[in-house]
């Protein structure tokens, strides 16, 4: 992650950099030492965008040198992490950074290097700091020479790495954020419903305060005996439970668990009937005592009838200690089940060793990466190593000697040993729907391991993210995985712990207060904690990695997903993972007080959506809808190479990655896609404008052909006109721009009396092309003024058929002017006009 460039008083690069071969001791002989010039520095943290939401700077050292990286910088140790930035690009450099959290240990070291020059004999020391972090890297830091920056930077660590008080954590300095967490009981009673087959219900805050989450089926129920942690403070405060045992019962059985973790239901089949339980050891001593209350408690188990026949089914009590480690807690109070004590039962012992084992060899297997990788903690190329030009060390026997190493180390053999144990468990549930009852000593490290792989391997829900939160928080957190002793950090509660032994066959032990934790608030020690620390949860995440990588559909989320979920675990940033148990969260707001890391993973996801890098893009619903049950030899692992090789060997943890590549692939569909959805929107906008331009073109033509009609229709009305009023005798004068006047003539024009007819039966408008009006004015002349001698007058009085004998021109009363107003005036029917000829009305043969 890159970050902005805060403001400085000097140059970013003011140092002077030239490197040596030097001869050191021990691992540090081939060291590339790097010179540094003494500078002053001025630098603001306030303007420091690279900081976190209330991280703050408490001690920095200049001109510092990653030697693994011969990279030079300033190194910041904040309230959450130590920060290295580079010099050159103002930069975080990943591998110089990391979580206190995180960091396992750290040691001051102090290297002598024999000088070059020839005029003196006289050797230098350089002063080191090696970190070494709990995610399989380790840092060397190179000091500056007559400083204090070494001590203050250790000092500073020393005080944050280590805090006495939980609440000291950044988790709670930093608080919820915008990743607040919903109550982790309210998840746990979902998932017992779904498990019940009564998922339609959903938990609330109110039916936990209220007790009405008590819930049952036919075999299983839901029982709040723990609602106050007063059976077992290590164990959730609602536990799934066989329905024919009462709690009493469960009472009873309980003081015969160490620290009373009691057998309950982690999984089963509403379908066939199966169950996977899960308890602490029992507390049989060398006495070999028993209990009626725990026999019938995991009789209840298998009570279920297979298929509804006779046939009870096998129960299988699986022991994940070697056979000789569960004699020997028995010699301590501890012990084993007898198969003659418990009905139709197989007691089967898995070999897997305790955290101890565990953790050394995870040491030994970090110790080998750094030595063997691209370039080690020491600076030396591994192709350089002994002067060598060759792999590994300069011979083949090198190459030899490293594989025997890797073998050496027994972390594959023990993630092995997880693998094979958990499929065992798996097949025996899915192919015989028997019951399994598992258990090593407290029931809380290799018990969560196998229970909770096994799970994994039964139920594709578990597959999903939000079931793989589900299984982690139901088998992990609320079953008391101590996750603050595993990874480090201070807890509330002292774990000081001595198996009791039970006093009589019976089912009735001493009351010792050492049966469960002593519940003090004061932090365990550094000792304490440092014994107990044990890499057991990452090496589920390994595991889980093995079968992502052996069935790389069956998963919704990815490695890289896994590889992200397991730094914020140990980073300790978020409230989720610290203390020991459900109790102690509770006890310390833990819920309130500190952001979810589950929130801030699915944010992550939703900046992208389907395309972001914790997806998996081969995964299919249908491919693996059951059980996954691998073969033994499937079961074979290897390096997990996002999370083993990021740090000793960056580019071959990522060289040749598939995924990393068809995601590429995919999210260049997904843009293309997108643009292919922009492009066919577009299409439709312009189809859609196009239909809207053709419907407008009709209604023009429609406009237009009938302005045609019209036209013509006035062109015909006027040439009827013009042919009845030319009938007349009459000039017929036109003109667009003004009135027509149509004239009767005559020679005596000065003796006429003009006569106007009305406006009503004189004028005609008509609307032309939607642009001119042509009118139509006619005056005629009356014949009662006329003279005799006028033309007209002379033709009216030889031809007019109305005219009465004796008499003279009636115009305008004659009937002839009756009869011509109907096809002179405004108001005529030019169609029948035009049929209809004067000369038939005036002229016909009397």
């Amino acid at each position: 992650m890159a970050a902005s460039r805060p403001s400085r008083s000097v140059s970013a690069r003011d140092i002077s950099i030239g490197c040596e071969r030097l001869d050191g001791a021990g691992s540090w002989d081939t060291l590339e030492w790097t010179k540094i010039e003494p500078v002053t520095r001025s630098v603001s943290h306030a303007n420091f965008e690279f900081l976190l939401e209330a991280e703050r700077v408490l001690d920095e050292g200049h001109g510092v040198v990653l030697v693994n990286t011969d990279e030079a910088g300033t190194l910041f140790v904040t309230n959450f992490r130590l920060l290295f930035l580079s010099d050159g690009t103002r930069n975080i450099v990943p591998l110089g950074t990391i979580p206190l959290a995180t960091i396992e240990k750290f040691n001051k070291m102090v290297v002598k290097i024999q000088s070059t020059s020839r005029n003196t004999n006289k050797s230098s020391s350089r002063r080191l700091l090696q970190i070494i972090g709990k995610d399989m890297r380790i840092i060397v830091f190179c000091f500056r020479p007559r400083t204090k920056q070494r001590r203050a930077i250790f000092d500073a660590l020393s005080r944050c790495t280590k805090p006495e008080r939980i609440w000291d954590l950044y988790a709670f300095t930093c608080g919820p954020s915008k990743f607040s967490n919903l109550s982790p009981k309210v998840r746990l009673l979902n998932e017992y419903f779904r498990l019940l087959g009564k998922g339609f219900h959903h938990a609330s805050m109110r039916m936990i305060e209220d007790g009405s989450f008590t819930m049952s089926n036919d075999s299983w129920r839901i029982s709040d005996i723990n609602f106050n942690y007063s059976l077992c403070q290590s164990y959730p405060f609602a536990l799934l439970v066989p329905k024919s045992v009462s709690d009493d019962e469960i009472i009873q059985a309980s003081n015969f668990r160490a620290r009373s973790r009691v057998p309950a239901v982690s999984w089963c089949n509403p379908e066939t009937g199966a169950v996977l339980a899960r308890s602490s050891q029992p507390l049989v001593g060398i006495m070999n005592t028993r209990s009626t209350a725990d026999e019938k408690l995991v009789a209840a188990l298998c009570a279920q009838l297979i298929d509804g026949k006779d046939s009870r089914r096998k129960l299988y009590i699986a022991d994940a200690r070697p056979r000789k480690n569960a004699l020997a807690n028995g010699a301590m109070g501890g012990g084993s089940e007898s198969s003659s004590n418990y009905f139709q039962s197989e007691i089967v012992f898995f070999g897997i060793d305790n955290i101890h084992a565990m953790r050394e060899s995870f040491a030994r297997f970090r110790d080998y990466l750094d030595t063997h990788g691209a370039a080690s903690s020491d600076g030396t190329s591994s192709f350089l190593r002994h002067g060598g030009w060759t792999w590994g060390g300069g011979n083949l026997s090198s190459m030899s000697a490293s594989v025997s190493t890797l073998g050496d180390s027994g972390w594959l053999i023990h993630v092995q040993s997880v693998l094979a144990g958990s499929a065992w468990i798996a097949a025996r549930v899915a192919l015989e729907s028997a019951a399994v009852l598992v258990h090593c000593s407290d029931g809380w490290d290799r018990t969560s391991q196998l229970v909770s792989l096994a799970n994994l391997m039964l139920d594709p829900y578990y597959r999903t993210f939000t079931g793989f939160q589900a299984l982690v928080e139901k088998d992990w957190l609320a079953f008391g995985h101590p996750f603050s002793d595993r990874v480090g950090m201070p807890s509330i509660s002292g774990s000081s712990f001595e198996l009791s032994r039970n006093a009589s066959s019976t089912g009735s032990f001493s009351s010792s207060p050492l049966r469960q934790s002593s519940g003090s608030s004061q932090a365990s020690n550094s000792s304490h904690a440092q014994n107990n620390y044990s890499p057991i949860f990452l090496q589920w995440v390994d595991c889980v990695s093995q079968l992502l990588r052996i069935y790389p559909f069956a998963f919704e989320f990815s490695s890289n997903f896994l590889v992200d979920f397991l730094d914020c675990v140990l980073s300790c940033r978020f409230g989720n993972f610290l203390c020991n148990s459900e109790k102690e969260r509770q006890i310390c707001g833990v819920d309130e007080s500190c952001g979810c890391l589950w929130a801030y993973l699915a944010d992550m996801r939703s900046s992208e959506g389907r395309s972001h890098a914790h997806y998996n893009l081969f995964y299919d619903t249908l491919k693996h809808n059951g059980p996954l049950l691998p073969p033994a030899a499937a079961l074979a692992p290897t390096l997990w190479p996002q999370f083993h090789l990021r740090w000793a060997c960056p580019f071959e943890s990522q060289a040749g990655e598939l995924e990393a590549e068809c995601r590429n692939m995919a999210i260049k569909f997904s843009e293309l896609q997108k643009a292919k959805e922009v492009a066919e929107m577009k299409a439709k906008e312009y189809l859609a404008a196009m239909e809207i331009l053709n419907a407008d073109l009709q209604n023009e033509k429609q406009v237009s052909s009938s302005a045609m009609n019209l036209a013509k229709r006035a062109s015909k009305e006027n040439s009827a006109i013009q042919r009845a009023v030319q009938s007349l005798g009459c000039r017929v004068n036109f003109a667009n721009s003004s009135d027509s006047t149509v004239d009767v003539e005559s020679s005596l024009m000065e003796t006429s009396q003009r006569l106007s007819l009305p406006r009503r039966e004189s004028e005609y408008t008509m609307e032309h092309n939607d642009r001119s009006d042509l009118s139509v004015s006619i005056t005629v002349v009356a014949d009662d003024v006329v003279p005799s001698s006028s033309p007209l007058g002379q033709v009216c009085e030889t031809l007019c058929p109305l005219r009465t004998q004796g008499r003279g021109c009636q115009w305008p009363d004659a009937a002839c002017a009756q009869l011509g107003s109907q096809f002179v005036g405004l108001k005529a029917n030019f169609d029948a006009f035009d049929r209809l000829s004067i000369y038939d009305r005036y002229f016909k043969s009397q």
